[in-house]
């Protein structure tokens, strides 16, 4: 095969997209939105989630048995469309597959440190995605004068998952979690830090109100991708409808396939049980 077919036929190559669990969906929707001629593999590990309280050496193994599988599906890139797996496993991943990877945290990151204007940043996340400390690492890496103040925020993934996006209780939780870190620490811009935040951020925005603008590393890390492909002439130029994509979960399909046919506003029909060895 000649190099202009072998790129014809690896650009026509789906992407691979992995999470926890259903958070993800929001960086698959805006894949959608933003690269409308991609096809995507998704896999969520609803078996096994929340990945936000397990070890570094838990989420590395769960990692490597997701991106094995999504490479046996001929996927030509992953996105780990989870902050923790990203916060952990990203770097293990790189090393060890050969499809290009990237994670939800360094585009997050680039984006508060252009947003930002008195430098001082805050993130919202899993205790995981906190305690890393991933997002200050590359924000100092680009900004070495920021400041940067980290809040876990464990309840709000329940809370989406559950729907109570515009309910009584999200809203104390939301002033619960973030209104000291705001009132003492002045911050300016805040990152969404864990996937399911995205389906939270009207109300989180109305709540806080003016003057702090939220960072969504699921729009930042579709961007990435987009850029990603264009370098590396992978791009597909073939437009795709929903019938080419595919869903797996490691538990709960039909759960799982009623929450994705709302956040991603697609009637999903077909969701796929896979079990992870």
């Amino acid at each position: 095969m000649d190099t202009k077919n072998a790129n014809a036929e690896l650009r026509n190559l789906p992407i691979g997209v992995f999470d926890s669990g259903v958070g993800g969906l929001t960086v698959a929707r805006e894949i959608f939105r933003n690269l409308p001629n991609e096809k995507i593999i998704y896999f969520g590990d609803t078996a096994r989630v929340p990945y936000g309280n397990k070890s570094k050496e838990t989420i590395i193994r769960y990692s490597r048995q997701i991106s094995k599988f999504l490479l046996s599906q001929n996927v030509k890139a992953i996105v780990i469309a989870c902050n923790t797996a990203s916060a952990l496993a990203l770097n293990e991943l790189k090393e060890e597959v050969d499809v290009p990877v990237i994670g939800v945290v360094e585009p997050g990151a680039r984006a508060a440190a252009a947003a930002t204007k008195n430098g001082r940043i805050g993130v919202i996340g899993t205790e995981g995605t906190i305690n890393s400390g991933l997002y200050t690492e590359f924000i100092k890496k680009i900004r070495p004068d920021c400041e940067i103040f980290g809040q876990p925020c464990p309840l709000f993934v329940s809370l989406v998952e559950e729907g109570m996006i515009d309910d009584e209780v999200t809203i104390t939780m939301i002033h619960r979690y973030l209104d000291k870190m705001i009132e003492e620490n002045n911050i300016d811009a805040l990152i969404l830090g864990c996937t399911h935040y995205p389906l939270l951020r009207t109300i989180i925005a109305r709540e806080i109100g003016d003057g702090i603008t939220l960072v969504n590393p699921a729009y930042e890390t579709a961007q990435a991708l987009k850029g990603l492909l264009s370098h590396r002439g992978l791009e597909s130029s073939t437009p795709c409808t929903l019938a080419d994509h595919s869903f797996f979960v490691s538990d709960g399909a039909m759960k799982f396939q009623q929450f994705a046919s709302s956040v991603l506003e697609l009637d999903i029909q077909n969701t796929k049980l896979k079990i992870l060895e």
